[in-house]
């Protein structure tokens, strides 16, 4: 069959975390705000531990560890834990993947310690990007979420 007639299966990310899904437009990060690193959401989050938003290969592990890139089918992913948290450098967080890993949809990526951050008082706001480009989105309003919302759905 010719591949022009097969239908192109949307691609979904799923939130990374339990807690609230915001827009871009709320994190007071000019560069995740301007969408200068790509289009997404971000996560006001409860727990501890950030998880693969789809099946994909970590791509991309921040020395500081604050930041996971993933790959997936071609789509470009990066998740970053945090603002002004590469200041930690890699303190209070706790990797559970590295460069090359696969890893499956809700599989954990990356762990923080919750009170040391707040005893730093870090801004844990998580943008989710697409680094892609050229790529149609759908990103989801404002809501509450967990390991089963879909936050983006690529078209």
């Amino acid at each position: 069959m010719l591949s022009i007639f097969k239908k192109k299966k949307s691609k979904e990310l799923y939130a990374p975390v339990v807690g609230e899904a915001v827009s871009l437009d709320c994190v007071p990060d000019q560069v995740f705000a301007s969408r200068m690193m790509g289009e997404g959401v971000a996560f006001k989050f409860e727990g501890e531990t950030i998880c693969s938003p789809c099946d994909a290969e970590v791509v991309l592990v921040a020395k500081t560890k604050h930041a996971i890139g993933l790959e997936s089918n071609g789509l470009e992913i990066l998740i970053h834990v945090g603002l002004d948290t590469v200041n930690l450098n890699g303190q209070g967080f706790k990797l559970c993947v590295k460069v090359g890993d696969k890893v499956k949809r809700g599989e954990s990526l990356l762990k923080i310690d919750r009170t040391y951050m707040e005893s730093k008082n870090i801004d844990l706001l998580t943008p989710m990007v697409i680094t892609s480009k050229d790529i149609k989105l759908n990103i989801c309003e404002p809501t509450k979420v967990d390991l089963n919302s879909i936050v983006i759905s690529l078209v």
